[in-house]
């Protein structure tokens, strides 16, 4: 059979970028003859320019708009209990906030956002990390808020705002060694330096220039990929602008960004914590370390999506 002209076909990349999916999925689509006139030359997909996205076998339309963030923004405004809306406050902030250090366990961390209590614990709770969890759950609120508006240096610092509201480290408040000229209120860029992991970060007087070319780069109105939307995590983590909490910060950032595009987001747990690290340090060279890790996140998401019967 003789192969279709590369001129009347689109890779891979161009109609995971088109569709707003992974490169994964729509390979996955194509191996499974989803993608009508798909031809698998060599090792290379080449997809028909006028192919259509598949839609999924197995969806079932039960709200008006069965997408995940109408999904979320409907049980947030109902407070409905149980479903994907609670799951994600719960998970997201449970793993994000476990990553910088809190102690609080996934248990805490639900019955903090299902009653606003803490309940009885066998050792001390670190107040900072009750705050940290009741702040989150906020940002994730305000994040489905503004998911559709573009990103911007004001959405980002009202974030970190959210997030260290009332935590008394993030200001150094209570520091004797005579930090005082250096306060950080909640929502304003680092006065001191700081470092991710042993990699230096942008200096304090860098900040807001990198900053505002980071948002220019980014072109934030635009359709971004899943890889673009990491690339942008990954350069806002070596400015890290803010004196804490930047990591928490930045994967709001990712959730809000997947949200906009119709991505599906993903949560980096535990036993993935080391491999998202790893692709941090090793972006540059080496990108599939943090996409596969990402990927990885995200078809455990998809699960939940299935669950639920939430299109994707």
């Amino acid at each position: 059979m003789e192969s279709q002209s590369s001129k009347e076909c689109r890779t891979v990349a161009e109609v995971a970028k088109r569709w707003g999916l992974s490169e994964r999925s729509v390979r996955n689509y194509c191996a499974q003859g989803r993608i009508e006139g798909a031809i698998l030359s060599g090792k290379t997909w080449q997809i028909p320019m006028d192919a259509e996205k598949p839609k999924r076998a197995n969806a079932r339309q039960s709200l008006s708009e069965n997408t995940l963030l109408q999904r979320l923004l409907e049980e947030k405004a109902y407070g409905i209990s149980g479903g994907i809306y609670h799951k994600l406050q719960i998970e997201f902030t449970y793993n994000s906030n476990h990553m910088e250090g809190s102690r609080l366990t996934l248990d805490q961390t639900r019955m903090i956002f299902e009653t606003s209590t803490i309940g009885l614990s066998e050792s001390a709770v670190n107040i900072n990390d009750v705050f940290e969890a009741a702040n989150h759950f906020r940002c994730i609120d305000y994040c489905l808020d503004k998911a559709k508006r573009p990103l911007s240096e004001s959405m980002i610092k009202t974030f970190h705002r959210i997030l260290k509201s009332a935590v008394v480290e993030s200001g150094f408040e209570r520091n004797p060694r005579g930090y005082d000229n250096f306060l950080v209120a909640p929502g304003e860029y680092k006065k001191l330096p700081n470092e991710v992991g042993v990699m230096t970060t942008a200096s304090p007087e860098d900040v807001p220039a990198q900053m505002a070319d980071l948002m220019t780069w980014y072109q934030p109105d635009e359709p971004q990929s899943l890889e673009r939307i990491v690339d942008l995590h990954v350069r806002f983590e070596r400015i890290h602008p803010f004196q804490d909490g930047n990591g928490r910060v930045g994967r709001l950032i990712m959730l809000k960004e997947c949200l906009k595009n119709s991505i599906v987001p993903f949560i980096i747990t535990d036993d993935l914590k080391a491999f998202y690290y790893r692709g941090l340090a090793q972006w540059d060279d080496e990108r599939g370390y943090m996409l596969d890790t990402c990927l990885t996140a995200q078809d455990r998401f998809k699960n939940w999506l299935d669950y639920f019967r939430i299109e994707y």
